[in-house]
């Protein structure tokens, strides 16, 4: 399996060193060798249709800041057009706005009939819809878990592991820098301020976030969800959306005294699609505090179905990338199969 890798900030470089750690191990248990044909980063890419050595790529990058020669004016669109691969990993930051130039890449590369996996929210969230049915006319596989959880297998489990099971509504915490946010400061009693520069600080929130606490980031995953669980035909543009920039310490202490905490919570369902602070009482799953993920399915045969985890990271985004990666390699095993 020959692999483009698209996009080497934080989460490319998560992905080359699984793929250094990993690649034999799957290579022996698919008997299918994992090749990185090419790497992009925002100026510069390096091609070899022998294989690239991850480590030697993060080395270079960490050294030259850059993956090889510069692009000089060509596109990465340009460039894919001489590269011969199986599957595209698109690792690029999220645009909420236009879904670019994720988008570019990943319509080009459904277009010629390749796979992509994905961590960008931009391109599920504003064009779902047309993506996967771009997918399907090409016969390519379009796989996302990277772009709603992180390190915790939302997607996989509902598509999946409950496919027998009618989910009617999720409600869920999905963005650890508001969580942290107002973790702090009902524990500290810090104002939204402060607590937003402590996040910033230890590299939970960016120098600009808005995404964070404005909504966005919650709302482009809900978005997904909405498509990828309850089959609904919507965009980000369709969330209901109010973040937590106006939350006061007088909510936090007029909540606790009520035995309630304060969370941004998406709830998703085939009629409600909102994302919005509410109270949730002390010990409930929603309550939970610090920088992780939870979703909680209610289903009709199994019930309350909840899974937690951490939903950002280097090493966390890339294993959820993996994850779809071996999804691939497992659905290609079974071809392979079938056809000997």
């Amino acid at each position: 399996m020959d692999i483009v890798l698209i996009g080497f900030g934080t989460v490319g470089q998560g992905m080359a060193e699984v793929l250094s750690r990993k690649g034999a191990t799957l290579q022996s248990s698919f008997r299918e060798k994992l090749r990185l044909v090419g790497v992009f980063d925002s100026s510069s890419y390096e091609v070899s249709k022998k294989g690239l050595d991850p480590r030697e790529l993060l080395t270079r990058k960490e050294k030259l800041h850059r993956v090889g020669p510069k692009l000089e004016g060509k596109s990465v669109l340009d460039a894919l057009k001489d590269i011969d691969y199986d599957v595209m990993i698109e690792a690029t930051p999220t645009n909420i706005e236009d879904g670019q130039p994720g988008l570019g890449h990943i319509t080009a590369a459904l277009k010629a009939g390749k796979d992509v996996v994905t961590s960008n929210k931009g391109p599920l969230a504003l064009k779902y819809g047309e993506l996967m049915r771009l997918a399907e006319k090409n016969d390519a596989r379009l796989r996302f878990e990277a772009s709603v959880g992180g390190a915790t297998p939302i997607i996989n489990v509902a598509r999946e592991l409950l496919m027998g099971e009618k989910i009617q509504s999720i409600r869920a915490i999905v963005n650890g820098t508001c969580n942290f946010i107002l973790n702090r400061m009902m524990d500290e009693g810090l104002p939204f301020d402060q607590a937003l520069r402590e996040a910033q600080e230890m590299g939970y929130a960016e120098k600009d976030p808005s995404y964070d606490i404005d909504g966005i980031d919650s709302a482009a995953k809900a978005a997904i969800l909405a498509n990828a669980i309850f089959g609904r035909d919507c965009s980000y543009n369709d969330v209901r959306r109010s973040g937590i920039r106006g939350i006061t310490l007088e909510a936090i202490s007029m909540a606790a005294e009520e035995k309630k905490v304060i969370r941004l919570v998406a709830e998703i369902s085939p009629s409600r699609l909102e994302v919005s602070p509410r109270l949730v009482p002390v010990g409930h799953p929603l309550a939970i505090g610090g920088t992780l993920n939870i979703f909680q399915m209610m289903t009709d045969l199994a019930g309350e179905v909840t899974v937690a985890g951490r939903g950002a990271g280097r090493l966390e985004t890339a294993s959820a990338l993996l994850s779809d990666l071996v999804a691939l390699m497992k659905e290609d095993c079974v071809v392979r199969r079938r056809t000997v």
